[in-house]
Formats: C-alpha cells, sequence, structure tokens
C-alpha cells in the first residue's frame, strides 16, 4: 500500500502526526508511508522510521495557488498513491490529493471539503486531545466513536523522534558544550504569543538554581527568541554565566532535536519544542498560560504539567486581555523547581 500524508505546517503538530504513522505501519507493515509538508519539516521527518520520504510543499502556508495544487496534484498522481491522509482542516490542503485521483482521501469536516474527501469524518469534538484525532483517521469511521474507541490517551502510540549519535556529536562540538554535568534544557519562547510566555526572572531563577546544583543550562529558540533567552542569562549572577549557553537563533532545527535529546529535564512553554523535548525522551516540565494541555498535552514518558488555577485561565488568548498576566507570573519558580526534583527521583527510581 502506498500512503500519502498531507501533513501539518506547526512543529508541535508535525511531531504528534507520528502517532499516526505509527498507527498506520502497525496496521499495515509494508506500507509506504509518504508526507508532504514545508521544507523546514524535513529534518524532523527524517528521524521519523515509518517515514518513507518527506515530499516538500513549494507553496507558502496562506497560498492559495489553486493551479499550482493542480500541477503538484497531477504530478503526484504518477506515484499511484492507494489512499491520502489530510491533516490539516484547510480545503486547499485537500485539493492536492483530489487532482491527485487517489482513490481514498481521508481527513476531518474542515473548511468546505465535501467531495475533495470521500472519508470525511465529522466527530472530530468526540476526541478530545489532537493526536486522539491524528490516530482516529488510521481506524475505519465505525469504529471511531469517540476517545475510548482509541482506549484512552496513554494506549496511543507515541512519537518519537530517532537521534543521530554522530550528528548529535558534531552540534556539541559545534557550539561548545559538554555534557559531563546534567544538561538542563530551557525553551523560553513561544510563537502563538505572549500570553504562552513564562518570565524571563521566573526562567532565571531555575537556571540559577540549577546551576547552584551544578548542571549546565542550554537555552533554545528561534531569532525571534535570542533577547528572551539572553535576558534569562543576564538575570543570572555572572559567576555562573560558563554554565549557561545561548543557543537561540544558533541552531538548524535538527541541530536543536540532537541537542534536545543530551538534555535530562526540558522546562518549556506551551509550544512546538516541547512536543520536540517530549519525542525524544526527555523528561519535560511544560508551563501553561493562557492554553491549556487538555488539547495538546506533550507526550513524554516523565511529564509534569504546572499552571495557575486562577479564573480567567485557560483563555486561549495570544496576549492578556487584562494585561496582568497573572496565569503567568503567579506561577513560581518554586512550583517548577519542585516539579524538576520529582521528576528526576521518578528517573533515579527507574534506573
Amino acid at each position: 500500500m502506498k500512503i500519502l500524508v498531507i501533513g501539518p505546517s506547526w512543529v508541535g503538530d508535525m511531531v504528534m502526526s507520528q502517532s499516526l504513522y505509527i498507527t498506520l505501519k502497525q496496521q499495515y507493515p509494508n506500507a509506504i508511508i509518504d508526507v508532504m509538508a514545508p521544507a523546514w519539516c524535513k529534518p524532523i521527518l527524517e528521524r521519523m522510521p515509518e517515514v518513507n520520504q518527506a515530499i516538500g510543499m513549494p507553496l507558502g502556508h496562506g497560498d492559495f495557488n489553486l493551479l499550482g495544487r493542480r500541477a503538484l496534484g497531477k504530478e503526484l498522481g504518477h506515484q499511484n498513491y492507494d489512499r491520502a491522509y489530510i491533516c490539516p482542516n484547510s480545503a486547499k490542503s485537500a485539493l492536492i490529493p483530489w487532482f491527485a485521483n487517489i482513490p481514498k482521501r481521508i481527513g476531518w469536516k474542515g473548511e468546505m471539503r465535501y467531495g475533495l474527501l470521500n472519508d470525511l469524518r465529522t466527530n472530530k469534538k468526540s476526541f478530545q486531545f489532537m493526536v486522539e484525532r491524528y490516530v482516529a483517521l488510521a481506524h475505519p469511521e465505525s469504529d471511531m466513536i469517540d476517545s475510548s474507541s482509541l482506549g484512552g490517551l496513554d494506549t496511543l502510540p507515541r512519537p518519537s523522534l530517532t537521534i543521530n549519535d554522530i550528528t548529535q556529536k558534531a552540534a556539541i562540538n559545534t557550539f561548545n558544550l559538554s555534557t559531563e554535568s546534567k544538561v538542563i534544557g530551557l525553551c523560553p519562547g513561544a510563537e502563538f504569543g505572549p500570553a504562552k510566555k513564562w518570565p524571563e526572572t521566573h526562567y532565571a531563577e531555575v537556571a540559577h538554581a540549577m546551576c547552584q546544583q551544578g548542571h549546565h543550562v542550554w537555552l533554545f529558540g528561534s531569532d525571534k527568541d535570542l533577547d528572551t533567552c539572553n535576558g534569562i542569562k543576564e538575570k543570572v549572577p555572572v559567576d555562573f554565566h560558563t554554565q549557561i549557553h545561548v543557543l537561540a537563533g544558533k541552531t538548524s532545527l535538527i541541530e536543536a532535536v540532537d541537542l534536545l535529546g543530551a538534555c535530562e529535564t526540558v522546562i518549556s512553554n506551551d509550544s512546538g519544542l516541547m512536543h520536540v523535548a517530549a519525542a525524544v525522551g526527555c523528561n519535560v516540565v511544560a508551563v501553561y498560560g493562557s492554553t491549556s494541555p487538555k488539547y495538546t498535552p506533550p507526550l513524554a514518558k516523565n511529564v509534569e504539567i504546572v499552571h495557575t488555577d486562577i479564573e480567567c485561565r485557560p483563555c486561549f488568548k495570544r496576549e492578556c486581555q487584562f494585561k496582568h498576566l497573572k496565569c503567568l507570573s503567579e506561577l513560581s519558580p518554586r512550583q517548577v523547581l519542585n516539579s524538576i526534583k520529582k521528576l528526576e527521583a521518578i528517573q533515579v527510581s527507574s534506573c
């Protein structure tokens, strides 16, 4: 069987979609699974053993380009795919498999997709978690009544990105890092907006405490997170600066994957890197502000989810409508430090 997947466009969603590929390979061990996704996804997909190849999506995320999608579909039509799974909800994401004339096209009801999909699922709200929605697509619709049909979140296959030892060592050498001491990763950015970002002062307090315990602290993120990461380092006493390494904006995505794989514990806002950290086997402390873990929790083996319980949370807004960000500012560093201690105790007891 040849399968085409139209993959998600965000880091966290792409990582979670691996649970779909794992399920498909369990059902069809000899299936060939190709995933069409933005070019930046290719290194991530190459770390998923279930994926045969990543096909670059040359069109931009918001680019409808009907003629371009028709041309892509006609080109893919020569590959003789048996079925397609469409992860995004947009109508344009369903056009390429339709133009490719793939016999079975499976996805959730989203924008006007009647006809484009011929196995259209309509009970999405019966599945609480995004990963459940991905995995449910791999099963016949008649078997997927609600979340209980899958047996619960803990029974689903978890994303598991392969770490390449050679490229990991190369990245460690490139950035003059050391793993002789325990490494704590911090992911203080959030593409979604400031209502997801735990304060720099709180991250700095955690970094300081970890340095005092002899740990090294690696700060991850994109170019946009560089000022935040530098600000955290500057708030830690200078005596500990040799233990703190700002990697934001310096690593490629796949270097970040390998370096996160060298961390024992990662503290992260609700972001794509949180899901990467979970998928490479780290202990994860997930910090939630305006959003909720009831939709896209980190799927790590050892995870602590921390948040406040103030009345206005979760609001799912990018910026605080009350201008106080109490859902984040009132989440104390001590709570996160206690979570790290708990996770490290679990790790020790399981060894």
